[in-house]
């Protein structure tokens, strides 16, 4: 399978041709029917596809799943949306939830642009995730930042009133960019106080890649956002 998506003129993330293990790709013939959702569908009518009304989250760029597929165990009371461009990743996260009989868990292999615009109702989401991001470190490729005002705009029209926007970045270039850009978005308070970054929530899982940062040195920033009335 290949990732869906419309063709635009920037793009914040670049298809990168991983190689998928032989069961991340029987993953998509065993366990897509049940988790994929399209993009091409339309807009996305959660009591139909998860069965109930529960709160939602939704999750941009979950990389290879692990600490999406975690919280989604972890808070069964809540329904989550993954949206990730890479089918490695994919593949291997509807295997494990397959594996573990995950209910609560949907995912989109699409630009989180597309499925944004065309397919999450206005207010339906109570917490939008936007975890370590390509930081897109070249000035000149800052535009390809997926963190834009209109971007923090349009995820504040997804948000109910007293939604979060949590983000979280390991590069301080960007965790400062984020808290610029968010601080001057109408509509939002920052939930740690003006210009503070948040301490790490407990609903967030390290990630392995995150612990090798640690043992590095390397810092994490979290940022959350309230969207107000």
């Amino acid at each position: 399978m290949k990732p869906e998506f419309k063709e635009k003129p920037i793009r914040s993330f670049v298809i990168r041709g991983g190689r998928m293990t032989e069961g991340q790709r029987n993953a998509f013939d065993t366990w897509w029917p049940k988790y994929g959702l399209s993009m091409f569908d339309g807009p996305l009518d959660p009591l139909a596809v998860f069965g109930r009304v529960a709160p939602l989250v939704v999750e941009v760029g979950f990389g290879m799943g692990d600490s999406l597929l975690h919280m989604a165990l972890a808070e069964p009371e809540k329904d989550f949306v993954g949206i990730e461009v890479h089918p490695p990743g994919v593949g291997r996260l509807i295997h494990l939830a397959g594996k573990e009989g995950v209910e609560n868990l949907r995912v989109y292999m699409a630009d989180a642009q597309d499925v944004l615009t065309d397919c999450i109702p206005t207010g339906a989401v109570d917490r939008f995730q936007l975890y370590f991001p390509d930081p897109w470190h070249k000035k000149k490729h800052h535009k390809r930042r997926i963190l834009q005002a209109a971007f923090a705009d349009k995820v504040h029209g997804l948000l109910r009133t007293g939604g979060h926007f949590h983000m979280a970045t390991d590069w301080e270039n960007y965790a400062d960019y984020m808290m610029e850009v968010m601080s001057l978005q109408q509509g939002y308070s920052n939930t740690a106080g003006e210009y503070c970054f948040a301490p790490k929530p407990d609903y967030r899982p390290n990630t392995k890649f995150e612990a090798r940062g640690e043992r590095l040195g390397h810092g994490v920033w979290d940022l959350v956002f309230e969207k107000r009335d």
